[in-house]
This record gives structure tokens, sequence and C-alpha cells, in this order.
């Protein structure tokens, strides 16, 4: 099995590794086995995020014959709710303001997708890259993304606004420059 995907928890206490043989593991400082498994992906699982502002919520997502988001109470070890976004999902980021995840994808979309927790409705849909976003990484600040993807360029969007989610819980989103 090759590791494609590692994520320490919030509070440190737990991590979560994916991998090509479909499956999500969370593992705990204190035991060399899992804590929890999960087998439900249908596809590697590279993408995976703890959220920050619901303890022991875990989302993950799978690749290109699995094209889901799933979501996990680890606390309990149960499934919750899942999401098919319709391609590979490559990355997942939660914002530091709201309840809301970012997803990047591959085949066949090369998009990337916010979504309102624990609705599930696509609140954005960002467009511009022409191949895999493969990368995802959140400013200091909690208000912008940065996305690498297979056509060689960086695209730099303003997604989460403090002021606005504050005021609206809802994504302020403007493209503000792209770089290759």
């Amino acid at each position: 099995m090759q590791v494609c995907g590692l994520k320490w928890s919030p509070d440190s206490q737990y991590l979560a590794s994916g991998g090509n043989d479909n499956k999500l593991f969370v593992w705990n400082l204190h035991s060399l086995t899992p804590v929890q498994t999960y087998t439900e992906h249908n596809a590697a699982v590279k993408a995976i995020a703890w959220s920050p502002h619901h303890h022991g919520l875990l989302a993950s997502g799978g690749g290109t014959a699995d094209r889901c988001i799933r979501f996990w109470n680890t606390l309990t070890g149960q499934p919750m709710q899942s999401v098919d976004t319709g391609s590979q999902v490559c990355n997942l980021a939660w914002s530091k303001h709201a309840s809301e995840l970012v997803s990047t994808h591959g085949y066949s979309q090369n998009q990337i997708l916010v979504w309102r927790y624990p609705s599930l409705a696509q609140v954005a849909k960002l467009t511009g890259h022409t191949y895999r976003v493969l990368y995802l990484a959140m400013s200091p600040d909690g208000e912008a993304i940065v996305t690498g993807a297979g056509d060689e360029t960086l695209r730099f969007w303003n997604v989460f606004s403090k002021a606005r989610s504050q005021k609206e819980s809802k994504s302020a989103l403007n493209l503000f420059t792209s770089l290759r």
C-alpha cells in the first residue's frame, strides 16, 4: 500500500492517512494500530482535511473512480455525509473563518469548488486551470488560497473574507492573480 495523503488533527492528537488501497486510517499518538479504518472510498485517498470548527470531523476525497468527498465522525467512528463531485478529488482545505471546505479537482473538471458544511451546498466554482488542480495552500490570514496545477500555473484566489464570513457566512470570491 502506498501512502497518498497525511494530515494531523488540529489538536495534534490524531493523524489521518490515506492510501492507494482506497482506505483511510486514523491513528493516535499512543498506538501502533489505527483507531479508525474507513473503506468506503472506491479509489486512492489523497485529499484529507480535519475541520477546525467541528472537533473530530474529518473530510476525505477519492480519486477518479470514486469522485466523492466523504465526511467522518472520528470520535464515534461513523461515516457521515458524502457528495459526488463528478471528478477526481485532489486536495481539501477547510476555511479558517467559516464552516466551508475547498476542494480541488482533476479529471475531468480541473476546477476548485467551495462547499458549505453541513448542507454541502456548493458556494462557488472557480475555473481557469487547464489541467488537474493538484495543490492547494491557504494564506496565513485564511482569506486567500493558492492552487497549483499540471498546467504549470499557480493561481491566487480571494475566497474567504473574515469580515464577510462573520456577517453573512458566505464566501467573497475574486480571482486576483495568476502566475505562469
